[in-house]
């Protein structure tokens, strides 16, 4: 088993008034050639939005882009005539493709909005661009380390990359396993809420790590806590 950890402060950071954003990854004015991505894993932004405030109409080209709102409204519109508020329980699922521009909203004029954005390169180019909603409420069971993404629809939302992200909301003590769905993969583990023992490795909130060349990684809450693990290919 091979690891790579993220500590929470660690982690880019960039204070817009509007916008306070949390980048895992190189990401804008922040890089850093050390994290640069995992695997096919490019982007895990984790970032505040002022009421009322947001991301303006900007391009996007082959990425497929995850959003997971964690507390308020998240509002989108795009040039192929989408246009939705999603809250938690309900993630974003885009295929760039050949290019789409797109916007984020916050659409509570009085409660800030939190929501993680994550970018993942596609098997292939140059696709259709599409968008989609998915609700996940009735697939994230208690004490499970429950599927909401997969590439073949076993999953409320599916992605062109075989890739699977799954949630665990785990009381205190629960002890789980995951299994890698490949060989050649990789699973990154970022604890939204709490504090888990990954493998021997201790994660707080907004730690992340990532963890390669093994079957399996254990998996223990020592807090209750909410815990996102994003199954990737390392090549």
């Amino acid at each position: 088993m091979k690891t790579i950890l993220h500590k929470a402060a660690t982690r880019g950071h960039a204070d817009h008034g509007w916008l306070n954003t949390y980048h895992t990854f190189s990401f804008a004015s922040y890089f850093n050639p050390e994290r640069v991505h995992f695997g096919a894993l490019r982007v895990l932004n984790d970032d505040k939005v002022a009421p009322s405030e947001g991301f303006g109409m900007h391009p996007h080209q082959n990425m497929e882009v995850i959003s997971i709102p964690l507390k308020g409204y998240l509002r989108h519109g795009d040039s192929i005539e989408n246009s939705s508020v999603i809250t938690p329980g309900t993630i974003q699922v885009m295929s760039t493709g050949t290019g789409i521009y797109h916007s984020e909203y916050n659409d509570s004029a009085t409660e800030p909005l939190e929501f993680l954005q994550i970018w993942v390169f596609p098997k292939k180019e140059n696709t259709k661009p599409k968008y989609d909603n998915f609700d996940i409420r009735h697939a994230v069971k208690r004490n499970e380390l429950s599927l909401i993404v997969s590439p073949d629809g076993n999953a409320p939302a599916s992605i062109l990359q075989d890739a699977w992200f799954s949630i665990g909301k785990l009381d205190k003590g629960v002890k789980k396993t995951y299994d890698m769905h490949r060989e050649d993969t990789g699973v990154y583990v970022f604890v939204i809420e709490g504090q888990a023992n990954v493998s021997g490795t201790v994660l707080s909130r907004r730690d992340g790590m990532g963890i390669y060349d093994t079957n399996s990684v254990a998996i223990e809450a020592l807090e209750d806590s909410e815990i996102l693990l994003i199954e990737v290919p390392m090549v």
